[in-house]
């Protein structure tokens, strides 16, 4: 049973927004034309990504957790949560942005993206010799300096609450990868690679990571979104 519980974790993440897709109030299927290809665009980064951090240890997959199927030297599980993670967060921002009509983190945003990003970088440059934090900080805030600087959209308050409203399932799902509630972890890292600071058992670099890997998929979502001529 052990072996099916990240397969279990995708399944779990992505059942419900799924199913809810298909509410005749929010019909998030209807927008599945712009989900589906920005997530492809954003594991062409993410993937690489994860294929060399995983072959050079940075982090690393318990066989205990995972069936076994590998593609490239990534278990199939790994490949699915870039599905299953994005498809569940992008269905939450599509409903808050029913639900909530006000911009409620709007005249924050752009500060808050320029302060973050900056800071990012600054911490990223320090920890230089810190593969996971470096590529990761610096990453996610120069992709802050370009939606304050170039981008300049006005869904960033809207990515941000998305954001804070899924810290609560990430801290679940993130914190099982991880170790919790397990024996063992199905996610393993090299603490030499990274800051050695968890909240639980979650490295902070996880959530930068995620922050840069659903600001992508949004961005992408947003960009095809604007381009109604595009179709599968």
């Amino acid at each position: 049973m052990d072996k099916w519980l990240y397969l279990l974790l995708n399944i779990g993440s992505i059942s419900i927004p799924f199913i809810a897709s298909f509410d005749r109030r929010l019909r998030f299927d209807k927008y599945w034309r712009y989900l589906f290809p920005s997530m492809l665009l954003t594991m062409l980064v993410f993937i690489p990504w994860d294929m060399v951090k995983t072959s050079i240890g940075v982090w690393g997959f318990n066989q205990r957790y995972v069936l076994g199927f590998n593609i490239g030297n990534l278990p199939l599980e790994e490949w699915l949560f870039f599905i299953a993670i994005p498809f569940a967060c992008l269905f939450t921002y599509h409903s808050l942005n029913y639900l909530v009509k006000k911009d409620i983190l709007g005249p924050i945003a752009r500060p808050s993206a320029l302060i973050l990003g900056a800071g990012l970088i600054i911490t990223g440059i320090i920890f230089w010799s810190r593969t996971y934090t470096s590529v990761t900080f610096i990453s996610t805030g120069l992709f802050l300096l370009i939606h304050y600087f170039v981008l300049r959209k006005d869904y960033l308050g809207r990515f941000f609450l998305m954001y804070l409203v899924t810290l609560l399932p990430f801290f679940l799902v993130d914190g099982v990868l991880t170790g919790s509630f397990i024996p063992g972890e199905v996610v393993y890292y090299d603490d030499s690679r990274n800051l050695g600071i968890r909240i639980g058992t979650i490295p902070i670099e996880d959530m930068v990571y995620g922050m840069l890997m659903l600001l992508m998929n949004v961005t992408w979502f947003e960009f095809l979104k604007s381009r109604k001529s595009i179709t599968l």
